[in-house]
């Protein structure tokens, strides 16, 4: 036990270093942006139809864990994604402290010292806590949901699975999938409950909110499918791909 402890933690620590920092801080930081933004209801004019303003970052969560899972596999893909989200829920712990330290904001100034401006500030960047427990209980299942969903279709494409087409539906289909999963358990979740929003608003907010985010997800997908293939070129993660072996990686041991 003690010995796969310490084996699995050789793993995790060299994946670590393994992951370029520029995609890992982004993606840290969408995780976390969609905490915060989620606070924020999108107003559409429509009783029907709702949106939170978590979408502006949640395409960018979903190219990354895309492009994570096609080259270090969906064990490493979701395993990136719980690192991520620890990290988020410290630094949303670092801004509830700040909340709660005596002080004003810059917009307390702005319009009048109105003292209720400086609380709502502090309730908003300290965070709600039904807000972040349903944000992080989604993104914890919606992750794992487009990891394995990515993979399972990437095993379809035997001829050309490095392909740009085999990119293209696997990153779709499964952003898709995990798209639809996050908005639904977060609007189930957080927006049903304490937003007072109808069955019918959760659904329409998934869906619609998935369209929304795919949309943004296509446009960007050349862009995921060239840095696979960079990283592919350049043997990036070499090490770790040759340490775990390369079809656990690819999630063929699942």
């Amino acid at each position: 036990m003690k010995k796969r402890a310490v084996q699995l933690f050789s793993e995790i620590s060299l994946l670590l270093r393994s992951v370029p920092p520029i995609t890992f801080s982004l993606f840290i930081l969408s995780v976390f942006a969609m905490n915060l933004l989620a606070n924020k209801s999108i107003d559409l004019g429509v009783d029907w139809l709702a949106l939170d303003c978590g979408i502006l970052v949640s395409w960018i969560t979903f190219l990354c864990m895309d492009v994570l899972t096609k080259h270090y596999g969906p064990l490493a893909a979701t395993l990136l994604s719980v690192i991520a989200i620890a990290i988020s829920l410290l630094f949303c712990l670092l801004f509830y402290l700040a909340s709660l330290i005596p002080g004003t904001w810059g917009a307390f100034f702005d319009y009048g010292e109105l003292p209720v401006l400086n609380e709502a500030l502090d309730s908003t960047f300290g965070g709600t806590w039904y807000v972040v427990l349903g944000s992080t209980a989604a993104f914890l299942i919606s992750s794992a949901v487009n990891n394995l969903s990515n993979w399972a279709i990437g095993k379809l494409f035997r001829k050309n699975p490095d392909g740009f087409l085999a990119y293209a539906c696997r990153s779709y289909l499964s952003t898709a999938i995990g798209q639809f999963a996050d908005n639904l358990v977060f609007a189930f979740l957080v927006s049903f409950f304490f937003f007072g929003w109808s069955p019918l608003q959760c659904v329409t907010c998934a869906a619609t909110g998935m369209v929304a985010e795919l949309l943004v997800e296509a446009a960007f997908s050349p862009l995921g499918y060239r840095v696979t293939a960079r990283w592919r070129k350049l043997g990036v993660g070499k090490e770790y791909l040759e340490l775990v072996g390369r079809d656990r990686a690819a999630g063929r041991e699942l």
